[in-house]
């Protein structure tokens, strides 16, 4: 699913990481690891078609990765929401689906019927109609999951999605991942600063944590 081949990303004069060779199959779980700053979230980014390498080659699916695949679902970090966001729980998890057309409408009843089962599936489905900014983090953070698998996706993408969340919620989120894995085939890399819920789901750990410019990949 995910190729890299002596890859090397760098700002500048500052190089991330280099001379990376990575294969992520179906139905594997890689933990990514590493300190602030030495480009783990660099490396979705890359494979999200937002930042070209500085050498080397990346492949998603046997191609360049491009922007808006249907291929990749993504968790983003935890974050707020501004007070008053006039969208629900179920209207966020529909944007994972059709958020790329514009103006009013009403979803297709297939779309809806997508939305509540992908809710169900992360336990969101009796906080569906609850305005986004009244949500708990680890709320929240479910329904992003939502979001992410919405369309399906052959790879699932995850970036520090356990921040700021306490360990009962960090535990779910990973095990939600963790399923996505293992009863769909799905690809995931999950980056993390939070160990100790993820490795025992982890196939194999890349490891950004050592010599500068470098990466270890290992198993888990």
């Amino acid at each position: 699913m995910i190729s890299l081949r002596d890859a090397a990303l760098a700002y500048g004069d500052r190089t991330l990481w280099r001379g990376l060779d990575l294969d992520v199959a179906a139905g594997e779980f890689l933990v990514v690891l590493g300190p602030n700053g030495s480009g783990k979230t660099s490396l979705l980014k890359v494979l999200l078609g937002l930042r070209r390498l500085t050498a080397g080659t990346v492949t998603v699916n046997g191609r360049p990765p491009r922007r808006g695949s249907d291929l990749i679902g993504y968790v983003p970090q935890t974050k707020s929401v501004a007070p008053h966001t006039p969208l629900r729980a179920r209207d966020l998890v529909r944007l994972g689906i059709d958020g790329h057309r514009w103006g009013p409408r009403r979803p297709r009843p297939e779309t809806r019927r997508r939305v509540e089962t992908v809710l169900r599936d992360v336990g969101a489905a009796p906080f569906a109609d609850v305005p986004l900014d009244l949500l708990s983090g680890g709320e929240l953070q479910r329904v992003r999951v939502a979001q992410a698998l919405a369309a399906d996706p052959s790879i699932l993408l995850c970036d520090e999605p356990l921040l700021s969340l306490d360990v009962e919620h960090q535990r779910i989120v990973a095990d939600l991942a963790g399923r996505r894995c293992r009863e769909h085939g799905t690809a995931v890399v999950f980056v993390t600063h939070e160990a100790e819920p993820v490795l025992p789901l982890a196939d194999r750990v890349l490891d950004f944590g050592g010599v500068r410019g470098g990466a270890e990949v290992g198993a888990a």
